[in-house]
């Protein structure tokens, strides 16, 4: 099975570039699903969430209040560090047990979605890593504009990720989305016919 780790950054436009595989029928692993599912009333992940930050994060039905733990964490580098420390293991077990199911039924491309491909080292089990580019001053747009940011609020969550410059090094695989959607669907189209189609034709 070929295992492809897809990275970017906020207002990359990684999510386009998945959407696109994912309609020609390319099965992936989306890390954020897992972490959702880790955190479902009644698992070890919510248990452990609960320890770490009280049960203020919960809602009355209980569930996870996201913007109750957002407040605490997304200004506080230590506790956004004790959060991931939290649900590293669970979402790691998960995603493994997905790759095992993958692997049984004999399939041929698998795209891994992690945010924190590079940072949590999942890259080193990857056959390539492809980054979805755009430099910072596309980044801090798209955010303003997509978002209504400030320039300071899109900055401050583009600063709160690891650099795409400094992601640049671990890739096999740059995708530039600096340009237009036309020339984004471009640049895949041709990835899909010159690596992925012939990887799908070998396994047939």
């Amino acid at each position: 099975m070929f295992k492809i780790g897809l990275t970017g950054g906020i207002a990359s436009g990684k999510s386009t570039v998945l959407t696109y595989f994912k309609d020609k029928g390319i099965p992936y692993i989306d890390a954020d699903i897992v972490a959702r599912e880790v955190v479902e009333p009644g698992t070890e992940g919510l248990e452990a969430i609960v320890d770490g930050f009280g049960s203020n994060v919960l809602h009355d039905d209980g569930t996870l209040n996201r913007e109750a733990l957002g407040a605490i964490v997304f200004h506080n580098e230590e506790k956004r560090r004790q959060l991931n420390d939290c649900l590293k293991e669970h979402i790691r077990n998960r995603i493994m047990e997905l790759t095992a199911h993958y692997e049984s039924n004999r399939t041929a491309v698998l795209i891994y979605d992690i945010p924190l491909l590079i940072e949590g080292e999942w890259y080193t089990m990857m056959d390539e890593v492809w980054l979805v580019y755009v430099n910072e001053l596309t980044q801090i747009e798209r955010l303003m504009s997509r978002n209504g940011f400030s320039k300071e609020d899109a900055l401050a969550r583009i600063k709160s990720q690891m650099r795409l410059d400094d992601k640049r090094s671990f890739a096999d695989l740059i995708i530039d989305n600096n340009g237009t959607p036309q020339a984004l669907t471009a640049q895949l189209d041709t990835i899909w016919s010159e690596r992925l189609e012939p990887l799908l034709q070998k396994t047939q």
